[in-house]
């Protein structure tokens, strides 16, 4: 994740930036959906099938704290299609783990709104554009208001919420509505995502690379203004590490006597971490380098985590610095900041999970 405002800041700033020391888990505790999303990397549906119990969660929890994952965000499918999803979070908490929820919003309601509250440090809601983009991508009518109203009543409740959005052909029209969505109702923090051509998400397009710059810029620049105006919003992109490069750019221009700051701040930071940084467990208990990787590193019904997380071969190659990346990335002199980007679309796209990502637009 690049946290385009925390850097802008950083950069500016005189503190100096610490990365992140920890691991950060994406877990998908469910396949079962009350949604059918056209981007769904997991193919979300209504299979129930091969979940971890409880009891497998709570046997694992203790591994991942000893491997240092400090951050876990639960998501699905739909989490809160889980009944023990508020137990699951207990678990975690207790281990020390900070739990994020990724939900679609629309079954938060005054029922489980303080559960939810208690439960979770943040709460990230997808809106994927205005209300006719939004439903039509997420597949049911009136899902633009349902979540929505999803993340008005965690505001009022005191919960820090924030929004997620998917930037594809489809929805990228919709990325000035977002941001003026974000600060009529003071959100603090927004998420963008790149998309993955994994799941259902395979059947979509990217925008064309000359406009796909362009959309990137604009996320950059709302960075800036936010930062510049004093605005209390957080940009953050995902799944396309190119922005880094977008913003080095736009900063020298900005603050050229600060670039090697920007530059520092970034190099430490260390691009895409699928494998370092960032690790996945699907809803069969599969360890994945990121959700999109098509093959799995092993199983937490055959092997602990910890061994998994410790094994060589694929982990390895993610681990080196810089990464041996072929085509493009193998000379590009960003190569130290976005760390080759996305191996999963690599993989989709070439046969390679070392091949380069055919969506970097620089």
């Amino acid at each position: 994740m690049l946290r385009l405002s925390e850097f802008i800041r950083k950069a500016l700033g005189e503190d100096r930036y610490r990365p992140f020391p920890g691991v950060i888990l994406i877990w998908n505790l469910t396949n079962r959906c009350n949604l059918y999303c056209k981007h769904c990397y997991s193919s979300a549906n209504q299979e129930t099938k091969g979940e971890l119990s409880l009891t497998d969660i709570e046997r694992v929890a203790g591994e991942l704290v000893e491997e240092n994952v400090r951050f876990a965000i639960l998501s699905g499918g739909e989490p809160l299609l889980r009944g023990d999803i508020y137990d699951i979070a207990e678990v975690l908490k207790g281990k020390g783990i900070k739990t994020y929820l990724s939900t679609n919003g629309l079954l938060i309601n005054q029922d489980n709104v303080y559960r939810i509250r208690d439960s979770f440090d943040y709460v990230g809601i997808s809106i994927d554009g205005t209300p006719e983009i939004h439903d039509s991508f997420r597949g049911k009518r009136h899902s633009f208001e349902e979540a929505l109203n999803a993340l008005r009543l965690c505001q009022r409740i005191g919960i820090k919420a924030g929004l997620r959005f998917t930037l594809t052909e489809q929805t990228a029209g919709s990325l000035p509505f977002i941001f003026e969505l974000v600060e009529e109702i003071g959100v603090p923090k927004v998420y963008i995502s790149h998309l993955v051509y994994s799941g259902r998400g395979q059947k979509l397009k990217d925008v064309d690379k000359k406009r796909y710059r362009e959309l990137v810029e604009y996320i950059v620049s709302k960075a800036f203004e936010f930062v510049e105006e004093g605005k209390e919003v957080d940009i953050v992109t995902g799944n396309n590490e190119a922005d880094a490069v977008v913003l080095l750019k736009e900063f020298e221009k900005r603050y050229p006597d600060k670039k090697e700051k920007l530059l520092e701040i970034l190099r430490s930071w260390g691009g895409n971490q699928a494998g370092v940084r960032l690790v996945n467990i699907d809803y069969r208990g599969n360890v994945k380098p990121d959700p999109f990787f098509f093959h799995s590193l092993g199983s937490l019904r055959e092997r602990s985590f910890s061994e998994i997380w410790n094994s060589n071969g694929l982990l390895s190659k993610l681990r080196e610095k810089p990464r041996t990346i072929k085509g493009r990335c193998s000379n590009c002199p960003y190569l130290d900041i976005c760390n080759g980007n996305s191996r999963a679309r690599a993989y989709f796209s070439y046969g390679d999970y070392f091949a380069e990502d055919p969506a970097c637009y620089i």
